[in-house]
């Protein structure tokens, strides 16, 4: 008999986890950055009339009423769905007498003079008249970016003797170089692109490579080093010892072998070292001084203090607004002349704001369990240094907490704590462990910490290898490969052996 698949219903009970989407916006909350946190904040307050925030006297206010007796509050008016007061109204005659002169202010006049005044304030200040130290131009008039090294390089081509002709070419140069000051161009292409001959476009480069700064518009590293040399007011035989070198032997500088120089060029040590410490001191990169990156500040989240020999976590709430919902909007649902339409977006609006509100207060509630935990797990730290940083994981602190890993992720990301050490991403303090021979686990932190100290203390003529820093380690308990030793070394950004060391 043939089998016949059949389709039918069946009934079952199961259990699922559903995200939410108010849900999946407290994930969201609880893993901004302090910055991006307060854009979320500013821009919910900008969409959602229902937010309010408390200023700095209904601050005092509300926490007065916090602390009031029963007896002292008998007397107020609460709204019953929100336990807050409203803000007293202004009674005082000298408040109200101030408000009403700004009506007889002509502020078109007002702000036509100020921007006459600004525009012209520099002037005013060199000339004969008094200068109003109110006319003064704002710091946002003033304000202005820093000189790129296509800026640099076109100002020093307009105030040389160039032909406008000569500037064209001038232009191409400067516009195909990149941000290390190297040119990108070939004279060829620039010469076509200019619409002038090779020999020319070759003799205006090299006056524009005795721009500022020195080095800059070479084709290569050789290039470079050698334009910078020429212009280096150095005797003989230094100068051409250090052209040799450049033109020919910088792989034998960049492999340390200072031996095998000397008898390439048939000096002495000596020699070679003097014309050694000339090159190290040119720059490989000219443009290096006009690169404009853009500066990150990191402000804290969280402080750590030391109070009475104990540790303390404080959360650092300053720029973040005090948030409350709208007592107005919510006296306005029980109004009976709204619509069911506006009420309805009253209703929406009003859970949107609570539920931000909440899930703001839980990931600070969260931050500040998370910084516990780890000051809990890492005191040795902050009294001695990276030293005495022990290995953690996510683990150990949703343990010791009574949360998830994935929540204690989340708050301790893009987050930062001040500490008497210093300031550090929260995440700095989760370091994988190392077996050491006691049996105990060593940070790996720490052991980045030891292998620098170690390369710090070496003689430069001898510097030490990664067989010998590992085996140092081991007569500190500390047993790592060598392998280890040299992916640490990469990572802190230190050069081999062969190429840390130095000449007497």
């Amino acid at each position: 008999m043939a089998f016949e698949p059949k389709m039918r219903l069946t009934t079952g009970l199961r259990q699922t986890l559903v995200i939410t989407p108010q849900l999946k916006h407290a994930i969201k909350i609880l893993q901004l950055s302090r910055a991006d946190l307060e854009t979320l904040v500013t821009e919910e307050m900008e969409q959602n009339p229902t937010i309010e925030e408390l200023s700095v006297g209904q601050e005092e206010m509300e926490a007065e009423r916090d602390t009031a007796t029963p007896d002292d509050r008998m007397g107020e008016v609460v709204d019953p769905t929100n336990q807050e007061v409203e803000a007293p109204a202004k009674e005082e005659s000298g408040e109200v007498e101030a408000e009403s002169n700004l009506g007889d202010i002509n502020w078109e006049e007002y702000l036509s003079d100020y921007a006459a005044n600004s525009s012209h304030g520099s002037m005013s200040a060199g000339s004969g008249n008094d200068f109003d130290e109110d006319k003064r131009p704002s710091l946002e008039n003033t304000l202005t970016r820093a000189s790129s090294l296509a800026d640099h390089l076109t100002w020093q081509l307009r105030m040389s003797d160039f032909t406008s002709d000569d500037r064209e070419v001038g232009d191409v140069f400067v516009g195909n170089v990149d941000e290390n000051g190297y040119l990108q161009i070939s004279v060829e292409d620039a010469a076509f692109a200019a619409g002038v001959d090779g020999e020319a476009a070759l003799a205006i480069l090299m006056r524009m490579q005795t721009f500022d700064p020195p080095g800059v518009l070479a084709r290569d590293l050789r290039d470079c080093l050698l334009i910078q040399l020429g212009q280096l007011e150095l005797e003989e035989p230094e100068l051409s010892t250090a052209r040799a070198i450049v033109q020919n032997h910088l792989d034998l500088v960049e492999a340390k072998r200072f031996d095998k120089l000397a008898k390439e060029l048939r000096i002495t040590r000596d020699e070679v070292a003097t014309a050694v410490r000339i090159i190290a001191s040119l720059e490989p990169k000219p443009g290096r001084n006009f690169i404009t990156e853009e500066v990150r500040y990191v402000t804290p989240d969280v402080y750590v203090y030391k109070m009475d020999g104990e540790f303390v976590v404080t959360l650092n709430d300053d720029g973040l607004p005090k948030l409350r919902v709208s007592n107005s909007y919510r006296r306005l649902l029980s109004d009976d002349a709204g619509g069911t339409d506006a009420k309805s977006y009253i209703r929406e609006k009003l859970s949107a704001a609570q539920w931000l509100i909440r899930s703001i207060h839980q990931r600070q509630s969260t931050l500040f369990k998370v910084t516990n935990s780890i000051v809990r797990f890492q005191s040795a730290f902050f009294d001695q240094g990276v030293k005495a940083l022990r290995p953690l994981v996510l683990k150990d602190v949703a343990g010791d907490i009574g949360m998830h890993e994935s929540t204690v992720s989340r708050a301790t990301a893009n987050k930062y704590v001040h500490t008497p050490q210093g300031t550090f991403e929260l995440k700095y303090f989760f370091t994988s462990s190392i077996r050491s021979s006691d049996g105990e686990g060593v940070s790996a932190e720490s052991v980045k910490e030891k292998i620098k100290k170690i390369i710090e203390t070496e003689d430069p003529r001898r510097p030490y290898s990664d067989q010998h820093i590992a085996e140092t380690l081991a007569a500190d308990s500390i047993e790592i490969a060598r392998r280890t030793v040299a992916k640490y070394r990469e990572i802190m950004g230190i050069l081999p052996s062969s190429k840390r060391r130095q000449m007497a």
